[in-house]
């Protein structure tokens, strides 16, 4: 079984991976994801590498063999299901939830995941909208856009929040910025970098660039 940190490293890989749309991660973005010494980084690359988990070219970057994804589908299920069952069951914020996901994931068994993944009615997607992994490992991905690059009188849905700090989630939430919500695109100022959205009748909320880049929309 692999350790706590072994799975850490091996989900930051596949997520940072597509994040940046790029065949091999630099350790050093790596080590600063994980928040450790890029020296830290590569020992442990270097380790996973001879497991048969990484692919590792020294200076250039790391990738995940077929064997590593597969690990870090595994683990991404697990989060993303605990999460749901955490803002669902326990009706915890979903502000709170990442941190609480992050411990319990490397600790649930396959039954107790299984018997969630029932009682949740064998959800696709977790409460940000990121797609939750089948059994077999199967993603239900979408064709989705950023919000920042919707043209005005644009009506559209929100269907995931790519940034899952607590202060960007509890400011989302208190704006309608949350998984399902219908918005409407008032206007998009591309000189000022800024974008209108309309949330609810009446209700409009101005947007940087930066912040509409963090939620996509279908």
């Amino acid at each position: 079984m692999a350790t706590s940190t072994v799975e850490n490293y091996i989900k930051a890989i596949y997520l940072e991976r597509r994040m940046i749309k790029a065949d091999l991660l630099p350790v050093g973005k790596l080590a600063q994801t994980l928040k450790v010494v890029p020296g830290t980084a590569t020992t442990m690359v270097k380790s996973l590498s001879a497991a048969g988990l990484v692919n590792y070219e020294p200076r250039v970057g790391v990738s995940l063999t077929e064997q590593g994804e597969v690990l870090a589908l595994h683990v991404l299920r697990r989060h993303r299901l605990i999460e749901l069952f955490l803002v669902k069951i326990l009706k915890i914020d979903w502000s709170e939830i990442h941190n609480e996901a992050e411990q319990l994931e490397h600790v649930i068994s396959d039954r107790v995941l299984e018997r969630i993944d029932a009682l949740l009615g064998y959800p696709q997607y977790d409460p940000h909208g990121d797609p939750i992994p089948s059994g077999s490992g199967k993603l239900f991905e979408r064709d989705l856009q950023n919000l920042a690059n919707c043209q005005a009188g644009t009506e559209t849905t929100i269907a995931r929040v790519l940034d899952q700090e607590s202060n960007f989630l509890q400011f989302a939430e208190r704006n309608g910025l949350v998984p399902g919500n219908s918005v409407k695109i008032l206007n998009h100022d591309e000189t000022a970098s800024a974008i209108e959205v309309e949330t609810a009748p009446g209700k409009t909320l101005t947007l940087g660039k930066q912040a509409a880049l963090k939620i996509e929309v279908e």
